[in-house]
């Protein structure tokens, strides 16, 4: 099929090398052969008179006139699989979809576990594959490689549709047996002890916390950097360092792990709000919508942690309809 000259399947070739970067990989990928795919490159290259790839090796590497048409190939091909190729209603019951989400192993710990509970009840031939946050999210959403994306709001950019889930706070925990937290945390205090920290992405970019004090111009001592806040209590007991991290994964661990919590002494505890967010052109994909829903509602059950700082005691607060701070 021919559009103004251009052969509309030039065009599934085009995004798989630029997904895989091999002939072969692609090959693989849209069930061609190795020839046929050589031919359709040679094909691709005569049309838009640009090499399009050069060779390191067996990779091929994309030229900039292929990083500028890749974007758009992408949202074509995705917007014919979600308006055309798609059009049964979603059935969760029936459907086999297989949902890609980006989250931390807190959100995991305190809200995802409910989530899957919910689903293999309602839908249970739904799959999903969860990564942890990247340095390229942005890409990935808009490139269509995963479905949704779950990070603090202040991470996530403009360019994709987004809507609050739900908030939280910042406290400082440690081993139960690390005496210096026997007594309220003072700021020089905090500063001097040696911390646990996670490291996000593959530039172990650092978490809330870090960025305020970089903000303020101050340096904290770091032990330890780690790639999740699930293996910061492990990294604190029997020692006398400390870890900052969200109250409700702080509560989570303190069911089964010797840990001791205690105010944060930054201001307002850092609070953030965990925010959903997903491709503009995901907005009317039934599948997509169900699954948005279904965080909602979750989300509308929960409570917001905050700590009296007369007493150090947790109060639970109800928070909002999440939906109604919907963002871009």
């Amino acid at each position: 099929m021919r559009f103004k000259g251009l052969d509309l399947n030039l065009l599934v070739v085009l995004d798989a090398l630029m997904t895989e970067r091999n002939v072969t990989a692609a090959a693989r990928s849209i069930n061609l052969s190795q020839s046929a795919t050589s031919a359709a490159v040679a094909r691709l290259r005569a049309y838009f008179q640009d090499e399009l790839f050069t060779m390191a090796g067996r990779e091929f590497i994309p030229t900039p006139r292929a990083e500028e048409l890749a974007p758009a190939v992408r949202e074509t091909l995705l917007h014919v699989q979600l308006s055309i190729i798609s059009w049964e209603p979603f059935n969760p019951a029936r459907s086999d979809r297989h949902f890609r989400i980006i989250l931390s192993d807190y959100v995991m710990l305190v809200f995802f576990e409910k989530i899957m509970a919910r689903v293999a009840r309602e839908a249970p031939a739904v799959s999903f594959e969860f990564r942890p946050p990247a340095d390229d999210n942005d890409d990935l959403l808009r490139r269509g490689d995963v479905d949704l994306l779950i990070l603090p709001e202040m991470f996530m950019s403009n360019a994709h549709p987004r809507a609050r889930l739900f908030e939280d706070v910042h406290v400082c925990v440690g081993c139960r047996s690390n005496m210096q937290l026997s007594e309220p945390l003072t700021f020089d205090r905090y500063m001097s002890m040696g911390h646990v920290v996670v490291g996000f992405g593959d530039t172990l970019r650092l978490g809330i916390e870090e960025r305020y004090l970089l903000e303020h111009s101050r340096k904290r001592r770091i032990d330890v950097v780690v790639h999740g806040y699930s293996m910061i209590p492990p990294m604190l007991s029997d020692t006398a360092r400390i870890g900052t991290m969200p109250l409700r994964l702080a509560q989570y661990f303190a069911k089964t792990t010797p840990l001791q919590i205690v105010e944060l002494p930054l201001p307002q505890h850092l609070p953030f709000t965990e925010a959903l967010q997903w491709p503009a052109l995901h907005n009317s994909d039934p599948a997509s919508i169900w699954m948005r829903e279904m965080l909602f509602l979750e989300a509308s059950r929960m409570v917001s942690p905050l700590i009296d700082r007369t007493s150090a005691s947790i109060v639970r607060l109800t928070t909002s309809d999440p939906r109604t701070s919907s963002g871009v």
